[in-house]
């Protein structure tokens, strides 16, 4: 694993794929970290780059204390420009997948294709999200990030809503179907406010890529080469 210096932590990534293929970036969920990547990063390196990073707080990355999903937009944005990368392919699963939103809305032009499984929509949790008691085992993560991202999650930007539309990626966002515990009818909508947006439905509950994998990369391999 290697890791690389952005707006003061270390952010942990491996990287999988000879240079100079188009590169791939890869964001995990909420208390998962890189590794969880594995399958899919493996399918994708005989033809791109692979970079599946720890967000802060997860895995091999810094555990400063402070979270939220502007600093690990911030955090990933700045990963790219250390590594000059380009015109990447984006793909985010859950909190992975709403950072990696954030990133296309504030900076389109860094991002060819995005891909979204199961990204939670940026509109206020109902019911309202609430933090479990602590477990006393060792964990892979920062306890702290729940409780930033579940206030973010109850209580989002408007703006991130709004700016969907800014979006100018060519965009594949996956739904879990009905076995997954976010709303797929706001899932939809959020596909609807990206201009070039195509959602489909796998019906694998919240972890598709680790759930129905074969599924996934059947979607996810003909949409990176369009």
């Amino acid at each position: 694993m290697s890791s690389v210096e952005v707006n003061g932590i270390d952010l942990a990534f491996t990287v999988a794929g000879d240079i100079g293929l188009p590169p791939v970036v890869l964001l995990h969920a909420l208390a998962e970290e890189s590794s969880d990547w594995s399958v899919v990063a493996e399918a994708l390196a005989t033809e791109y780059r692979v970079y599946a990073v720890d967000l802060r707080g997860h895995g091999g990355s810094s555990q400063p204390g402070k979270y939220s999903l502007e600093l690990m937009c911030s955090d990933v944005l700045e990963f790219l420009r250390t590594l000059n990368l380009d015109e990447v392919s984006l793909i985010g699963h859950s909190l992975g997948g709403a950072v990696a939103y954030l990133v296309a809305e504030a900076e389109p032009g860094r991002v060819g294709h995005l891909v979204l499984e199961e990204p939670p929509p940026p509109l206020p949790a109902v019911p309202p999200r609430v933090v479990s008691t602590k477990p006393s085992v060792p964990l892979p993560f920062d306890w702290r990030v729940l409780d930033a991202i579940t206030e973010q999650r109850n209580h989002p930007d408007p703006a991130w809503w709004k700016d969907l539309d800014l979006i100018t990626a060519r965009t594949l966002v996956v739904a879990g179907g009905s076995d997954s515990h976010l709303p797929q009818d706001q899932i939809a909508t959020l596909a609807r406010r990206i201009p070039d947006s195509t959602l489909v439905t796998i019906n694998a509950g919240h972890n598709v890529h680790t759930s129905r994998p074969d599924a996934f990369l059947a979607e996810l391999l003909p949409f990176l080469v369009r």
